[in-house]
């Protein structure tokens, strides 16, 4: 890293930490507040703003454009709340009335058993949260993610997920030194075997995004390429898959999670299978996602041609 590069990281670290110091004067809920209106305004007509409504519009043909602006505003107003609450994600954690878990005692009945799992989620609510349930469980969580630039506030944001994230986090990046592609699957799998041997052990992905080199699979009524890592992974590991969700109940920083586990085949045909976990986990999330769609991250590419 040249020393101008380095200078311009730390500047970038030092307004990050002004602005989380003035964001951290505030109530939790007031501060979540002012920033999902001010990304409310100043998101829309933008250009992300159109590439929801294009995504709305292939999702659900049948509502009027009055009905998918609202459920847009909606996601911006999500959106904003997100923001904050990554900023002061300690506060909600350290808050156990803030995260409801819906079916807290199936969580129990794996405390300290579930052997190596691969969990999943989806852009939706406070998606980061949608992992809790793991570490309920006793399961040593680490996520896959997608890095920062800034190393420093790469390093900051390791620091501050460390209670929802015991595992560590695994960044998906170009930065030199940084895993990726096959170094990164194989540093996964390795984590799972050796915590696997004497613990439990989870890795966590956010699994919705479109891939275009993906298996395709049904989502809202098109075939829609989405990776297949996770089930791949499941596979090969000889690990259960859990997929959540985290949605807020209410406008402000309160939460309700739950998981359901997928059934994972395992026949001769490897590339089957994958296809079929993959499909299954897209169909729930699907369903989810019909019960709240102002929830979810419509702004994101997620059909070919939007």
């Amino acid at each position: 890293m040249s020393w101008l590069l380095d200078i311009r990281y730390r500047l970038e670290y030092a307004l990050l930490l002004v602005l989380i110091g003035i964001v951290r004067l505030c109530p939790l809920d007031l501060a979540s507040d002012i920033s999902a209106r001010i990304t409310q305004m100043i998101s829309r007509g933008g250009r992300r703003h159109r590439n929801a409504i294009a995504n709305l519009e292939v999702a659900y043909p049948e509502k009027t454009p009055e009905q998918r602006e609202q459920i847009a505003m909606e996601m911006w107003d999500n959106i904003g709340r997100v923001i904050i609450e990554s900023m002061l994600i300690d506060r909600i954690l350290s808050d156990p009335e803030r995260i409801e878990i819906e079916n807290l005692p199936m969580i129990l009945r794996y405390k300290d058993k579930m052997g190596a799992t691969i969990a999943a989620t989806m852009h939706m609510g406070n998606w980061e949260l949608a992992s809790w349930p793991l570490a309920v469980a006793g399961s040593k969580t680490a996520a896959v993610y997608r890095l920062v630039k800034n190393p420093y506030v790469e390093a900051y944001l390791q620091r501050k997920r460390k209670t929802l994230f015991p595992g560590g986090l695994f960044g998906k990046g170009g930065a030199k030194g940084r895993s990726t592609g096959f170094a990164t699957a194989r540093m996964l799998g390795r984590f799972l075997r050796q915590r696997g041997r004497h613990d439990t052990a989870s890795l966590g992905f956010v699994a919705d995004l479109y891939d275009r080199n993906g298996v395709p699979v049904p989502f809202f009524g098109q075939q829609v390429k989405f990776s297949p890592f996770p089930a791949l992974l499941v596979r090969r590991l000889n690990a259960r898959m859990w997929i959540g969700r985290c949605i807020r109940t209410g406008k402000q920083s309160r939460f309700r999670v739950n998981v359901v586990e997928v059934k994972v085949p395992r026949t001769e045909n490897e590339e089957e299978d994958i296809k079929t976990i993959t499909a299954s986990m897209i169909q729930q999330f699907e369903q989810w996602i019909r019960e709240t769609p102002g929830q979810y991250m419509w702004a994101n590419k997620r059909f070919i041609g939007t």
